[in-house]
C-alpha cells in the first residue's frame, strides 16, 4: 500500500503522521529535539506546530473527548446500582485439569496463576525514596516506576484481549474452530492475529462472512457441475451424486488393484490381497498370512514402487534398481551413499564392517549397498 498522501494536512504524508506518533511515544511528549531526530524529515518546530494543532488542539478530538467524558461522568453517578444474584464462578484447585484447560485462570479473582510479565515488580521491590535522593537518582527512580506502569498496562491489555475473545480455555476455542471447513480454518488461523486489533464481534463477523462466501462458492461450483452434465432438477443432482459416488470408489479399487498387479505376478498373491479387501469391505479384521514356497521358506517382498518418492529423479537406472530391490526409498539412499563417500574420501578407503557401523540398516541392505558401490566404482575396499 502507498503511504505517501496526506492525511490531516499538505506537506505531511501518512507515512511522516505515523513516524511522528511513535516518535512522541518513544521519545515523551514535548521532547522535539528528539521527535525531530527521530523523523529526520521534519524540525523540531515542524514537529511540535503540528502535534499541537491537529492532536491536541483539535477542535475535533477536543469534543470526542468532552463527549467520553460526560459519558464517564454518566456511568459514574450517584445513583443506586441494581445487584441480582449470579452463579458462584468455579475454583479450580491448582494443576487440575480444569485449571490446565483455563491455562491458570482463575474467575473469582480475575486473575492468572502467572500473569504476563509475572516478574515485572521484582524491579520495585528495593526502591525506596528518601529525602537525600540526588536529583538523578530521584529522576531514575521515577523512570522505573513509569516502567513498571507501562508493563502493567500491556499486562491488562493482553488480559483484556483473552477475555473479550473468550481465550481462556482454549480447547474449547479449538473445539470452535473445527466446525469450519479447513480452508476457512487456514484463513482463521492467519487473520488471528489481527484479532487484538478489532473488536470481537468484528473479528467473529469478519471470519463468519468468509466462511459464508466460501459455501456460496462450494454451492455455486456444484451447481455449475450440474448444469455442465445436463441436470435440470435437484432429484436428478441426488441421482447424479450416488452414482459419482460409485464410480469414484470403483476407480479407486481398480488403481489399487493394479498397483498391485504392477509388481506381483503371482495368483496365489493377488488372491489374498483380494480377500484381505473382502474382509476389510465387510468390517472384518483381515488374518495375515504368509506365503511361503518349498523351496525357500518366506517369499521375498515385492520391489518397492518409487513412482512420486522425493529424491528419484536424482537416481540413475541401476541405482534405481537397486533402490527397488531393496526397498529403500532415495532420499534414504542418497543421504547413505552421500555418508559413505565422505567416510571413504576421508580414510582412502572403506571395509564392509566400517560401512555397517556407519549406517544403521539392516545388514544384509548394507552389504547390497556397499557391493553396489564397490561395483559402480564410487567407493573402493581399504
Amino acid at each position: 500500500m502507498k503511504s505517501d498522501f496526506p492525511v490531516l494536512e499538505p506537506g505531511w504524508t501518512a507515512q511522516e503522521e505515523m513516524a511522528l506518533l511513535e516518535a512522541v511515544m518513544d521519545c515523551g511528549f514535548g521532547n522535539w529535539q528528539d521527535v525531530a531526530y527521530q523523523m529526520r524529515t521534519k524540525s523540531k518546530e515542524e514537529c511540535e506546530a503540528h502535534y499541537m494543532k491537529n492532536f491536541i488542539n483539535n477542535p475535533l478530538f477536543s469534543s470526542t473527548l468532552l463527549n467520553l467524558r460526560q459519558i464517564e461522568e454518566a456511568r459514574t453517578a450517584d445513583t443506586a446500582i441494581p445487584f441480582k444474584p449470579t452463579d458462584d464462578p468455579p475454583r479450580p484447585t491448582f494443576d487440575s485439569l480444569l485449571s490446565r484447560d483455563m491455562a491458570g485462570y482463575m474467575p473469582a479473582r480475575a486473575d492468572f496463576m502467572e500473569e504476563f510479565d509475572n516478574y515485572a515488580e521484582w524491579d520495585l521491590k528495593d526502591i525506596d525514596f528518601v529525602d537525600d535522593d540526588s536529583d538523578i537518582l530521584h529522576a531514575l527512580k521515577i523512570a522505573v516506576v513509569d516502567i513498571y506502569h507501562s508493563r502493567l498496562k500491556e499486562r491488562g491489555r493482553r488480559k483484556k484481549i483473552i477475555r473479550d475473545h473468550g481465550l481462556i480455555n482454549l480447547r474449547k476455542f479449538q473445539i470452535l474452530e473445527r466446525r469450519y471447513p479447513k480452508e476457512v480454518q487456514d484463513l482463521y488461523d492467519a487473520m488471528r492475529r489481527f484479532a487484538r486489533v478489532v473488536g470481537p464481534i468484528e473479528h467473529d463477523k469478519f471470519i463468519e462472512s468468509h466462511a459464508l462466501e466460501f459455501e456460496l462458492r462450494r454451492e455455486i461450483g456444484r451447481l455449475q457441475e450440474y448444469r455442465r452434465a445436463g441436470i435440470q432438477s435437484f432429484c436428478s443432482a441426488k441421482v447424479y451424486e450416488h452414482v459419482k459416488h460409485v464410480r469414484e470408489d470403483e476407480r479407486r479399487k481398480r488403481t489399487m488393484l493394479v498397483d498391485v498387479l504392477q509388481y506381483i505376478q503371482d495368483g496365489r498373491a493377488c488372491q489374498q490381497w483380494l480377500s484381505k479387501q473382502a474382509a476389510i469391505d465387510a468390517g472384518i479384521t483381515p488374518v495375515v498370512t504368509t506365503i511361503t514356497t518349498s523351496a525357500t521358506g518366506r517369499r521375498s517382498a515385492p520391489p518397492l514402487n518409487l513412482t512420486g518418492l522425493p529424491g528419484t529423479e536424482k537416481l540413475n537406472n541401476r541405482e534405481k534398481e537397486l533402490c527397488q530391490v531393496v526397498r529403500l526409498v532415495p532420499g534414504a539412499y542418497l543421504e547413505y551413499k552421500q555418508a559413505l563417500l565422505n567416510e571413504c574420501r576421508r580414510q582412502g578407503g572403506l571395509r564392509l564392517a566400517q560401512a555397517r557401523a556407519l549406517i544403521k540398516i539392516d545388514v544384509n541392505k548394507t552389504r547390497k549397498i556397499y557391493d553396489f558401490l564397490i561395483k559402480e566404482g564410487y567407493i573402493n575396499k581399504a
